[in-house]
């Protein structure tokens, strides 16, 4: 299934996208895409229905970010070999962990603002997990057990506030509209594999990001499981597993967003996202 979430910011209802790519309102069966609807048995709820006998949503509302009420936003850093080495880090032993705060979240067409005082500020396509099932110490064969689906993030960085400002990756990480998820959240029994997707990334038509998530160093069910030594997971939670290479840092010379600019960026399977860049107010 491909859960989507549409309306004005704040107000986003429940839906569905049908085999034929119409919108079709979830709002009779399920308050949003959160939380429990996500478990196994919310899922199941919305596969027993028909969605042809859903109610068709008319003309083209704004799509908002495809989970609602998401509890954590945890990510990966330098989880593809060739990202970390054109970043001039080392290859991690272990999953290097960050968080993103929820307050970044937005919708996938929604506008990303340039931080006041910014200069470095970049981009990263990267396939998102959305957690379906509680998940606490769980092993890495319990893993795929604890997901509801998949999705795009685009972990937008300020470079400069993340690597040279005094340390700690979130500061750069985490300034509002820099989390856009969506535009579905598709389920997994359609992505037979997530470690055969394509990704790229585009600014101002220019493709700089054309990756795959075979390339992962460490892959789902290991990040799902290492995740869950440390913190418990819940569902709605969102992992961002880390970026392929052609990153605005990894350029010769880097080159970052300016304010005006558009970026496009898709995972096979999971949609297209379109972003543009405004001045934070």
């Amino acid at each position: 299934m491909k859960l989507v979430r549409y309306g004005e910011s704040g107000r986003e209802k429940p839906g569905l996208v049908d085999a034929s790519g119409t919108l079709r309102d979830l709002s009779s069966l399920v308050p949003d895409i959160a939380g429990d609807t996500l478990t196994p048995e919310g899922l199941a709820r919305i596969r027993a229905v028909d969605p042809a006998t859903l109610p068709a949503v008319a003309g083209t509302p704004r799509i908002g970010a495809c989970v609602g009420g998401v509890g954590k936003f945890v990510c990966v850093g330098l989880n593809y070999t060739d990202h970390a080495e054109e970043a001039g880090m080392p290859i991690p032993e272990e999953p290097v962990l960050f968080m993103k705060p929820t307050s970044c979240i937005v919708g996938p067409y929604d506008a990303v603002e340039i931080p006041r005082l910014s200069q470095k500020t970049d981009w990263e396509v990267e396939l998102g997990i959305v957690i379906g099932r509680a998940a606490k110490y769980v092993t890495v064969e319990q893993a795929y057990e604890h997901v509801a689906g998949y999705c795009i993030v685009n972990d937008v960085s300020e470079r400069h506030f993340q690597l040279e400002r005094g340390g700690q990756w979130d500061k750069g990480k985490g300034c509002d509209t820099f989390g856009p998820i969506g535009p579905w959240l598709v389920t997994t029994d359609e992505i037979t594999d997530p470690h055969q997707l394509d990704m790229w990334l585009e600014v101002d038509g220019k493709r700089y990001q054309n990756g795959s998530t075979r390339t992962m160093i460490f892959d789902v069910p290991t990040i799902v499981s290492y995740i869950s030594q440390f913190m418990s997971l819940q569902p709605g939670d969102i992992i961002s597993t880390g970026t392929p290479p052609g990153v605005g840092l990894g350029q010769k010379p880097p080159v970052y967003l300016k304010v005006g600019q558009t970026m496009r960026l898709a995972i096979s399977g999971l949609g297209e996202q379109q972003q543009t860049t405004v001045a934070a107010q």
